[in-house]
């Protein structure tokens, strides 16, 4: 037989594999349902590495806010419900396909990424109740004045560029900051908070906004970054993504809110100063409380 006359049939086979392909969910663990019935079962946890939240220690160890609260997670399963839980780690390294990826998967999935809780976002994935209220700060290189009101940013900010995290709600404060008190100001754009605070450190341009807690440890090394608190914004909370079809909501939720609530218990609060340290704990404990209802 000529090629030729075998190219639709290639064509066609390749389509197909495609196809299936494209259809497999990234992920997958098992649902809350199955491992009611059988008493145990696996699910899958996908994590964006950060330090302090999601890394690894000098033991070669797993660790971090987020991993101690879904390993909280696993004990509340096994001693309320006597579910013997297995996790599978997997990381994850760009954001935005990170959150793709959880919202394409199936059943017991669950992704830590510190992904703030919006309604927008409500339509595509589950959340978690919050687990971190966050503060994110306005930041510059440590050779520009401090910002006493927002007011002066026109003046204080002149000839400076914006810097923003592509695809994340930094980028929207960053475009709102502009559209609000210093129109027509170029933005450039980062791939990583990383690469943003280098950035930063390296030219006197440039203002951004981040999560204090990546400003924090970059200045506890010696980076030469300044805050301007009269642009802090405290208002976002962070929660633990699931797929819409997953039946895990209600289970997390359960862990979150039983008795006194998580929260508000020393373990949280130990969890929170052990990864963190105590000043930081102390800030974003202070932002949750000004926060209401959360």
């Amino acid at each position: 037989m000529k090629l030729f006359s075998l190219l639709p049939l290639i064509i066609v086979s390749t389509l197909l594999m495609f196809s299936a392909c494209s259809e497999h969910p990234p992920f997958s663990g098992d649902s809350f349902e199955l491992v009611k019935q059988r008493g145990y079962g696996t699910l899958t946890v996908v994590y964006i590495p950060a330090e302090g939240f999601a890394y690894i220690d000098d033991r070669g160890k797993l660790t971090g806010v987020t991993i101690d609260i879904m390993e909280e997670f696993r004990d509340f399963l096994d001693v309320s419900m006597g579910l013997d839980i297995t996790y599978e780690f997997v990381t994850a390294d760009r954001f935005q396909q990170f959150y793709s990826d959880i919202k394409n998967s199936e059943g017991g999935v669950f992704g830590l990424g510190n992904v703030t809780i919006t309604e927008a976002r409500k339509l595509e994935l589950r959340f978690s109740p919050p687990y971190l209220t966050n503060i994110a700060v306005l930041i510059t290189n440590d050779s520009v004045s401090e910002l006493s009101e927002m007011s002066e940013i026109g003046q204080q900010f002149a000839g400076m560029s914006g810097l923003a995290f592509e695809g994340t709600l930094h980028q929207d404060r960053i475009e709102r900051l502009i559209a609000n008190y210093i129109p027509g100001t170029p933005v450039e754009f980062a791939g990583s908070n990383t690469q943003i605070l280098n950035m930063l450190s390296e030219r006197d341009d440039l203002f951004a906004y981040i999560d204090i807690y990546n400003f924090w440890r970059a200045v506890e090394r010696g980076k030469p970054l300044r805050q301007h608190a009269a642009g802090d914004l405290a208002s976002e909370r962070f929660g633990i993504i699931m797929p819409l079809n997953s039946d895990w909501q209600p289970v997390i939720t359960d862990f979150f809110e039983r008795g006194v609530g998580f929260r508000t218990s020393s373990v949280y609060r130990s969890i929170l100063e052990r990864h963190l340290g105590e000043e930081l704990t102390e800030k974003l404990e202070s932002a949750r409380e000004a926060v209401i209802g959360d």
